[in-house]
């Protein structure tokens, strides 16, 4: 395909452009299709259609400098409308500056130093060279939508490298299909350190949504979607719901983000993220709702999205549809953004009523139905304390079924009520004066040591949670931060173990016990191994030592084991010794 689009001197320009920007100076090898190879000298030709200019003249376009400008006296309405009018040919030098300006005006962090990212790149990986083997991807990507869009395997290995150091530097990601899309997006205007830097710009972000991060906020998101939908594309939906009539929109609705970022073509993509990269993740609702509409007016005329060709997967035929959508990138963006109505502070009001109904319908499928009275009693969990632990926690209920003969299967159920009272019982008097708070869960925060380190390592006492496979339920009060780990001796040695001996293990279920520690008996000749209360590193936790460890977890908190030990001269917290974990919590203590 042969199209005039740049002048020699232009395209030399953005070819040094590009190629300085990377770290590796072959750094065209990250692209399958090569952006221009010169055809003559006034003819330049692409493999790729995404990236020919439209013919004609085109108008006059904004500089960076003027950007640039404009946001550094914060005139950001402004800046606002010139990304959404300005049509910059999808080959334009202009984003390799344009976009790291717009990203990192988001960054909550302090400024980071030169060469952070390849500091990062070194911790995770030992080396800054890029390993020829597959790198294995988080646990937040979605596997099925890594899109590389013309990437090469040396331009995906980068990405994957990119989306691994920012869920070690971001560990609160447990649910992001997105943000590797949108990396190799970034990969095309600029090198591997920016485009991190543009992530972490777009995932810290305080004042703005750029990016899911778990998988609440991912159902939230497209339910948010669905909602607006109902009201802004009122036809569309009314025609997809008479054509079939069992169809359940939420079906449809959960890929939503996919007719965007896996149907539309690259220039449309592009333009697009010229508009997100500043004003957010509303600038892909609006353009979700213009392909709503659109595609609903192309099913009426066209016989390829006839209800009988769309009726069995209309979610697929919507990305199909976008493939081949019917309208420039320049008209998308002008249909989109002239939706009326549909403000920040509106969507902003579905979405957190939709999140609260969600977590309300949490609680209510968790099974904590009654919410506990106030009591009068000394040294207890205020009754919104309770009513908050009881909402949070998935270790404090336990229900057993029984089959017994002639009769229907029955549940009991074990309450939280039950269990937090014994467990308060077992605290040190001071402790009980102060309410407790959810510091991490493997449920919320995904199942990461590192992650637990971050939430957690800076509180104490904490109040250790868990629930196996089997439904047992045990855990420790950690008398120390678990921070300790870190410090050294005079030496310069990390101590292998800290803590006090105010530390205890505790069983709920099947059986209820508490474990102290075997000093509190004032037995002066126990030695060393009677005080090894609490280690931890970047493998494993332990708590509880000599000829055994009473709780032991591995660093993906999925597998553990518990054997008796000298510090609290306790059985196996579990039959089997060995368990897999179902639950992890940890609680602080508001106050102290």
């Amino acid at each position: 395909m042969v199209g005039k689009v740049l002048g020699l001197k232009d395209l030399e320009q953005f070819s040094s452009r590009r190629s300085s920007v990377y770290v590796d100076p072959e750094c065209d090898k990250f692209f399958e299709l090569p952006l221009f190879i010169a055809a003559s000298s006034n003819d330049i030709t692409t493999k790729c259609q995404c990236w020919q200019l439209s013919p004609g003249k085109e108008p006059a376009l904004r500089s960076y400098t003027e950007i640039q400008q404009l946001l550094q006296q914060g005139k950001k309405r402004d800046v606002k409308n010139i990304l959404r009018e300005n049509s910059w040919p999808i080959n334009s030098p202009i984003r390799a500056q344009l976009w790291p300006m717009l990203c990192g005006q988001h960054l909550t962090k302090q400024q980071m130093l030169d060469g952070f990212y390849w500091e990062m790149v070194h911790q995770v990986f030992g080396t800054t060279e890029l390993s020829e083997k597959p790198i294995m991807l988080p646990a937040f990507v979605d596997a099925t939508h890594c899109l590389p869009y013309h990437l090469t395997s040396t331009g995906r290995a980068v990405a994957d490298r990119i989306v691994n150091v920012l869920g070690y530097d971001c560990p609160d990601i447990t649910y992001s299909p997105v943000l590797y899309p949108i990396t190799s997006i970034l990969l095309h205007f600029m090198s591997e350190e920016e485009a991190y830097m543009c992530l972490a710009g777009l995932v810290g972000s305080k004042e703005k949504v750029f990016i899911n991060q778990t998988k609440l906020q991912h159902e939230v998101t497209w339910k948010t979607v669905m909602q607006i939908a109902k009201k802004h594309t009122k036809s569309a939906i009314s025609y997809f719901q008479r054509i079939c009539p069992g169809l359940k929109l939420e079906r449809v609705f959960m890929d939503w983000c996919w007719w965007i970022l896996a149907g539309l073509p690259f220039q449309h993509l592009v333009r697009i993220m010229d508009c997100y990269f500043h004003e957010g993740i509303k600038v892909l609702y609006r353009v979700a709702l213009v392909v709503l509409n659109l595609f609903h007016k192309e099913c009426q005329s066209n016989n390829e999205w006839s209800p009988d060709n769309i009726k069995n997967d209309i979610g697929n035929a919507l990305i199909k549809f976008c493939k081949k959508i019917p309208v420039s990138p320049a008209k998308l963006l002008h249909a989109a953004f002239s939706i009326r109505g549909l403000s920040t502070q509106y969507i902003s009001r579905i979405f957190i009523k939709t999140e609260m109904l969600l977590k309300s319908r949490s609680v209510l499928n968790s099974g904590s139905k009654q919410l506990i009275k106030s009591r009068s009693s000394d040294n207890l969990p205020t009754s919104q304390s309770q009513v908050n632990i009881q909402m949070m926690s998935h270790t404090l209920t336990i229900r057993e079924h029984f089959g017994l003969p002639g009769t229907k299967n029955f549940i009991k159920t074990w309450t939280d009520r039950q269990f937090l009272f014994t467990l308060w019982s077992w605290l040190p008097v001071r402790i009980t004066m102060y309410q407790p708070v959810l510091l991490y869960t493997t449920e919320e925060h995904g199942c990461s040591l590192t992650t637990f380190y971050v939430r957690v390592e800076q509180h104490e006492p904490t109040l250790l949670m868990i629930k196996t496979c089997n439904n047992e339920v045990f855990g420790a009060y950690c008398s120390s931060r678990w921070f300790e780990r870190n410090v050294k001796d005079d030496k310069g040695q990390r101590q292998a173990y800290f803590g006090t001996g105010e530390t205890f293990l505790f069983s709920l279920y099947p059986e209820r016990a508490k474990y102290p520690w075997v000093g509190i008996e004032g037995d002066k000749d126990l030695g060393h191994s009677s005080e090894l209360f609490m280690a931890a590193d970047s493998k494993m936790i332990t708590i509880g030592g000599g000829e055994g460890q009473a709780i032991w977890m591995d660093e993906n908190i999925r597998f553990g084991k518990t054997d008796g030990c000298k510090t609290f001269n306790n059985p196996p917290l579990c039959p089997s010794g060995d368990f897999e974990i179902r639950v992890l919590e940890v609680y602080g203590f508001v106050g102290i």
